[in-house]
């Protein structure tokens, strides 16, 4: 049966397959979910598409067209154009997810009300929150949200990206593009050095001279191995890294002089790409949800916040144990928060959480690799069960597939995000 049909016909015959009083449209049970992308849009579609008309579904999410931070680097590498990372809502609102375009700026936990920037209330009987990541203001001195066009982030999807790509593709000729990496935790470990990746890889097309400076605060970063083999066979010199060891942790930028200084020594650079230390998105923290490091703790088999078991965080946000920040993450801890709503609102079997993660990076054309683990909930923590990672030295056909098979994961995740 066509999905569209099977969800109207669920919405018009409830009262054949639950209980009555939660049948009627204005008694039916309320679900906000803030943030539109791999774990809000996940959950939103997984609610409305299960319960098949049983919960009334709304998302909030200020973006018309959401633009995947995920796949990004591979657009600055040339890869796949910015058009492809964006994503509209009509699918979502066609399975009956009431979407919302407007800033979710207040959560009133007693009243269980969600204010929006245009004056709007939302009543939910369950919310979840999904927003992703914010940044931690002085973390980079002399970096604010008010320099970002000059040294931009470009670590959340949108025009960020296609900033720093016309900056790089704007650089002198020998020159230098730097980027200042974030310390633990933060969204999507590999990115910051598959990035690298394809900065290099677009410069050896078009400005081969230049120079790649890392500035790390971290001793050691995800894939190190697999990255470091990787940049020695397709942009040997081009690339050099500053680690703790040599002031990596000591960093101050001018943006108006586009200057890095490295534990007092000062480095004139063409392109600053300056990716602070993160935290969890704001609404998170104005509901009263984070602790003192800035993110939301969660309880492991369901994703509800530890302060309030009405309220689940999802992805990036959450502080839940082993899981790296990802949208894999996202969306496989939104299946099993959405299965949790539903389960409690409707009467609905649930099964025991599961959880999974793999993150593909693209090092250069068709070599691609990738790092992954499945995991359960413990008493404390989601925990990690077994993982896999690529090897060094691995042959080119096996580096193509692993590449292709990324290219089939980001089609799946956005179809199971959107519908």
């Amino acid at each position: 049966m066509d999905l569209n049909r099977r969800l109207f016909l669920g919405a018009a015959t409830a009262a054949a397959t639950l209980t009555a009083p939660m049948l009627r449209a204005q008694d039916r049970p309320k679900v906000v979910v803030i943030g539109g992308g791999a774990g809000g849009a996940t959950a939103a579609h997984y609610i409305a598409k299960d319960s098949e008309g049983a919960i009334d579904v709304t998302l909030v999410e200020p973006s018309r067209t959401y633009h995947t931070c995920f796949f990004s680097n591979l657009y600055l590498g040339g890869f796949v154009p910015a058009e492809s990372l964006g994503h509209s809502y009509g699918k979502l609102a066609g399975m009956g997810v009431n979407v919302v375009h407007d800033w979710a700026v207040g959560v009133d936990r007693d009243a269980k009300t969600v204010t929006l920037a245009g004056g709007g209330q939302l009543p939910y009987d369950k919310l979840i929150i999904s927003p992703g990541i914010d940044f931690v203001e002085g973390s980079v001195p002399g970096w604010s949200l008010a320099t970002q066009t000059m040294m931009p982030h470009a670590y959340k999807g949108g025009t960020q990206a296609e900033l720093l790509k016309a900056q790089i593709a704007a650089m002198p000729e020998g020159g230098t593009y730097a980027m200042v990496a974030p310390p633990n935790p933060y969204r999507c470990p590999p990115g910051p050095y598959e990035r690298i990746s394809m900065v290099a890889h677009h410069l050896t097309q078009s400005n081969p001279t230049a120079k790649i400076l890392i500035v790390d605060p971290k001793e050691k970063f995800s894939k190190q191995g697999l990255f470091e083999e990787g940049w020695a066979k397709h942009y040997g010199g081009m690339i050099d890294r500053i680690g703790p060891d040599f002031g990596g942790d000591v960093v101050e930028v001018r943006p108006g002089e586009m200057e890095i200084v490295i534990d007092g020594e000062v480095e004139k650079v063409d392109v600053a790409n300056v990716i602070p230390a993160m935290k969890a998105g704001r609404i998170a923290e104005l509901a009263g949800l984070t602790n003192d490091a800035g993110w939301a703790p969660v309880t492991p088999d369901t994703m509800q916040s530890r302060e309030d078991a009405d309220i689940h965080v999802l992805g990036d946000a959450s502080q839940q144990g082993d899981m790296p920040k990802s949208g894999f993450s996202a969306n496989s801890q939104a299946k099993v928060a959405a299965m949790a709503v539903r389960g409690e609102l409707t009467g609905s079997k649930v099964f025991p959480a599961r959880y999974s993660n793999t993150c593909w990076s693209l090092i250069a054309t068709d070599d691609g690799v990738k790092v992954g683990a499945s995991y359960q909930p413990t008493d404390d923590k989601i925990s990690k069960v077994d993982g896999f990672i690529s090897q060094t030295g691995e042959d080119a056909a096996l580096r193509k597939a692993t590449y292709e098979e990324s290219l089939g994961w980001y089609q799946g995740i956005t179809s199971d995000m959107f519908g």
